[in-house]
């Protein structure tokens, strides 16, 4: 019988994440901080390992430097263990000289790599999702049914629809045809695939387990560029292509609204996802950080992290990242602070007299405090209203949500809100 021991697992993480923008300025998307102290790349290659998958490629591209490192310091297994988490870095090569095209491209120019690993099945995984996920019952179904390919599928609400790739499966598991995120009443009248008047419908959650020889078979001669738009479409009428059912928790981040509330979800009592699950845990950097300190703040619905200093301040509905300082009188609700890489030398003054981290009676409410933020003392920050686009150069506002970019300075007394006439580029 085949065994995870068989599998070979490539998360795709070279994009350039430009829905993110400006999180994703300086670093790649799967680097991008989640729930305060992870990154998005944790939970593909944490899913591979609870699910007994430890051989693992990570594709990267585009501001990949963060990301490298981060993997490097994370994931090294043991001389005893069987496996590996490793960088396959986009390159110029004889046999080609271009950037990665697609999805499909990027793993077409690393073909030779997943042949000498001599794995028999490759899974195809994406950087930039949240779930929690066995791979090893997709695998078993791959195997039960002598698939080809399989991908994992979710049930669809009919308004989410334009969101997924939508597919059609019959009784016998089959994906029977494809269509790219369809509006067209008519058109998804012929995509209902499940007997429930509210999630009707079958979409691609991007995770496909190939049989290595087709999927070499199936990228090695064309100029397929991407596996949702090219490659499993003509797959679904040249192969045995089944359709695997996942109905847990699984959110795409591909913008800066997704990624506010998604982030938003896991302070709530009752949050769809939980990263407390001694059994399937989500790995990261073990840092060797300092208990939080806490001194006469109130804290409603917080996720906080280690190596934080809070002074009397009032936080709520938020999440607190690695090594936050939030001074006395700071009001911060429905926000993400992600907090900071390092500390401020105890024995200079800070940069342009402005600490990390947030300054005194500062007002922050609807944004996201991007690492190594300083918010100097008395800033007032106030969400805008859903569809606003604005780029200055020390924020942005990305559908309403204020961004303060990484390394960025806000200096004492700024007022950012609705009610200001920024002198700034608005879309």
């Amino acid at each position: 019988m085949p065994s995870t021991n068989d599998i070979l697992a490539i998360i795709l993480g070279g994009g350039r994440g430009a829905r993110l923008y400006p999180l994703t300025r300086e670093r790649a998307k799967p680097a991008v901080p989640i729930a305060g102290k992870y990154r998005l790349i944790d939970i593909p290659i944490s899913n591979c390992i609870n699910s007994g998958i430890n051989r693992i490629d990570v594709i990267t591209q585009f501001n990949s430097v963060s990301l490298h490192r981060h993997i490097a310091r994370s994931y090294v297994f043991d001389a005893f263990h069987p496996g590996w988490v490793q960088i396959l870095a986009a390159e110029q090569t004889p046999r080609s000289e271009d950037w990665y095209q697609g999805t499909a491209d990027a793993v077409r120019k690393h073909l030779m790599d997943i042949n000498s690993s001599g794995a028999k099945y490759v899974l195809i995984l994406a950087g930039d999702h949240l779930y929690r996920m066995d791979y090893c019952k997709m695998a078993e179904f791959h195997w039960d049914n002598q698939a080809d390919v399989t991908i994992a599928v979710q049930p669809v609400l009919h308004d989410q629809t334009f969101r997924f790739g939508v597919l059609k499966r019959g009784a016998d598991q089959r994906i029977t045809d494809f269509v790219e995120k369809p509006r067209d009443p008519a058109v998804l009248a012929n995509f209902v695939s499940r007997d429930d008047p509210e999630r009707p419908y079958l979409g691609s959650m991007g995770i496909y387990l190939f049989k290595t020889k087709i999927l070499i078979d199936m990228l090695a001669d064309t100029t397929d560029d991407d596996f949702g738009n090219d490659v499993i479409p003509k797959a679904i009428h040249t192969h045995e292509v089944y359709g695997f059912d996942f109905d847990g928790y699984w959110e795409d981040i591909g913008t800066v609204r997704s990624f506010y509330e998604t982030n938003l979800r896991l302070t709530n009592p009752d949050s769809p996802f939980d990263f407390h699950d001694p059994q399937r845990p989500i790995y990261t950097h073990a840092r060797f950080l300092p208990s939080s300190l806490i001194n006469g703040g109130k804290l409603v619905n917080v996720m906080l992290t280690e190596g934080c200093r809070i002074g009397q301040s009032e936080i709520s509905d938020s999440i607190i990242g690695l090594r936050s300082q939030i001074a006395d009188g700071v009001t911060i609700r429905k926000t993400i602070v992600m907090g900071a890489d390092y500390y401020d030398p105890p024995d200079l003054p800070p940069p342009g007299g402005i600490a990390l981290g947030i300054g005194p009676n500062s007002q922050i409410n609807g944004a996201i405090i991007d690492k190594n933020a300083r918010i100097g003392a008395n800033v007032v920050i106030e969400a805008f209203p859903r569809g606003t686009e604005i780029d200055c150069d020390d924020w942005v506002v990305r559908d309403g949500i204020v961004v303060i970019p990484k390394n960025a300075t806000i200096v004492a007394g700024t007022i950012i809100s609705p009610e200001t006439t920024p002198g700034c580029t608005t879309g």
